[in-house]
């Protein structure tokens, strides 16, 4: 079994979902099933397809974060330092061609989030800026064309 890399926040995260999931939104839908069966005919009844599909997805979602978090592997950023870009790295890049800082933690595919910063360790960037060091170059290629950026900073804090 694979195991996945996570970040500490990334497993709290997806452990609040798991949460979240069985004590609100599992009852909240079997009570809508539920109410939607006193409605009388099931094969018209629109309440109650969608209160199924809710079930169905929220359920699948479960055997989803059930996997994901029995195969996580937590690595404990306070422990790396250096240069180096790891796992975990706190990157600012600069494109080469607008001089246009960005700023990216590496962190697991499953807590990803590109719009806050949090760049997956498997994305094309990811897998581009691991091993290089601050000043090193980098080209990735997006379906916008090629695109060039220099590490300016890395920390680990």
């Amino acid at each position: 079994m694979e195991k996945v890399p996570m970040t500490q926040e990334g497993l709290d995260a997806l452990e609040d979902e798991q949460k979240r999931l069985k004590t609100e939104e599992r009852p909240a839908v079997i009570r809508a099933i539920a109410t939607a069966r006193e409605h009388g005919d099931l094969s018209e009844n629109a309440e109650y397809h969608a209160a199924r599909e809710r079930q169905s997805f929220i359920e699948g979602r479960l055997l989803e974060l059930d996997d994901i978090i029995g195969r996580a592997e937590v690595i404990d950023i306070s422990k790396l330092s250096g240069d180096i870009v790891r796992f975990g790295a706190k990157i600012m890049l600069a494109d080469e061609d607008t001089d246009e800082e960005s700023n990216y933690q590496i962190v697991g595919s499953h807590e990803a989030d590109i719009a806050s910063g949090l760049l997956s360790v498997t994305s094309p960037l990811g897998r581009a800026l691991i091993g290089k060091s601050i000043g090193d170059s980098v080209e990735v290629t997006t379906p916008g064309g090629s695109k060039s950026y220099e590490i300016v900073k890395v920390s680990y804090k």
